[in-house]
């Protein structure tokens, strides 16, 4: 069982920055792959960032390449994503989320333990 927990959302400007933290429970982080997911009002959950469980080469999605970094801290059980030149259009509540194999995925049915969420609202 992992216990995930979200913190750093809140309300910033066009142009500014935001850092989410993931803390995860547990003793064997790094066997999980790791990601981030957004939901907007009235849109489907989607996915965000990826990591492996060893770190490695991420996975973004195209609408926040270049903008928003993903990262992980075993040695601490924290992920995190660090965003940049935030836009309006990045509003959303975003989750991490936890899969029990050492390789990532987009899908969110692929993810097994999921955080409560915290909000990201970016005015313009």
């Amino acid at each position: 069982q992992v216990h995930l927990s979200e913190s750093g959302g809140g309300l910033v400007q066009a142009g500014g920055s935001l850092r989410l933290s993931c803390a995860a429970s547990g003793r064997t982080f790094n066997s999980y792959a790791m990601g981030w997911f957004r939901q907007a009002p009235g849109k489907e959950r989607e996915c965000v960032s990826t990591i492996r469980g060893s770190g490695g080469t991420p996975y973004y999605a195209d609408s926040i390449k270049g903008r928003f970094t993903i990262s992980r801290d075993n040695a601490q059980n924290t992920m995190y994503l660090q965003m940049n030149m935030l836009k309006p259009e990045d509003t959303a509540v975003y989750y991490c989320a936890a899969r029990k194999s050492f390789w990532a995925t987009p899908r969110t049915s692929d993810y097994d333990y999921w955080g409560q969420g915290t909000q990201v609202t970016v005015s313009s």
